[in-house]
């Protein structure tokens, strides 16, 4: 699925009254430019809760802080609309693992479910309901260590499939399979310890249908992956149980 991303200044500014529909087997897809204004990046640091706020404050370099601020400023406002509420209305808590969801009445899970992914200048969100989703975002670095991490972290299939392609290839090849991995590990909710529980089987250059799996037994649930194409230099992915429906938020 191709993915367009828009600003963040766009999404602070529309009427957060209006309501969006969320259908059953459905995921929506957020994209997201994070360079704004002053003025936007006020609004998002005011929508935050106080955890939220001061892991922003640990974080060292300015641009990083601007953009983790954004990023969950965006999701609020990305929440508000399916919620119709103001996005400083929306309430963030976290499980026991760290997964964060929606806060309702006390102590209960909200039916709509969501994940957030930020890398340099974008952010991704997927918005599903009665499923947990995973999504990752990662911009192509070539100057990762491909090869001592793909033969670390991953399946000896997916550290030859890496080595395989050719030199100018690696580093996409790498963050296609990270993407996919990361994305299942966020619908899973277990994290990068779990790196080496799933196999990815990839099929190069498709992006619609699903791609094969192997789960471990940190992996509880029956999961779909599909990468999605976000623009030269970026790979995404999203997992869930059910991604019979992809569509791009609006």
């Amino acid at each position: 699925m191709l993915i367009s991303f828009q600003s963040i200044d766009h999404l602070i500014d529309t009427q957060f009254q209006r309501f969006i529909s969320l259908e059953p087997h459905t995921v929506h897809l957020w994209g997201i430019e994070l360079g704004t204004s002053l003025q936007c990046l006020d609004r998002c640091l005011g929508w935050l809760n106080e955890a939220e706020r001061d892991r922003a404050t640990r974080l060292v370099r300015e641009q990083d802080r601007q953009h983790y601020v954004l990023a969950h400023g965006g999701l609020r406002a990305v929440l508000s609309q399916y919620l119709g509420i103001s996005p400083s209305a929306v309430i963030l808590a976290r499980t026991e693992a760290g997964k964060p969801f929606l806060k309702i009445d006390g102590p209960r899970h909200s039916a709509l479910t969501f994940n957030l992914s930020h890398a340099h200048t974008r952010a991704l969100i997927a918005i599903t309901k009665s499923q947990e989703v995973g999504i990752d975002l990662e911009w192509v670095r070539p100057e990762v260590e491909i090869t001592k991490l793909s033969e670390r972290y991953f399946a000896p299939s997916e550290h030859a499939a890496i080595m395989q392609a050719t030199e100018g290839q690696r580093a996409t090849i790498f963050f296609r399979h990270w993407v996919a991995k990361e994305a299942l590990l966020k619908a899973q909710g277990i994290g990068l310890r779990g790196l080496s529980d799933c196999e990815v089987v990839l099929v190069r250059d498709k992006f619609n249908g699903e791609i094969r799996t192997r789960l471990g037994s940190q992996f509880t649930e029956p999961l779909q992956v599909r990468l999605l194409a976000c623009g030269e230099g970026w790979e995404g992915a999203v997992a869930a149980q059910d991604l019979e429906i992809l569509r791009q938020g609006r």
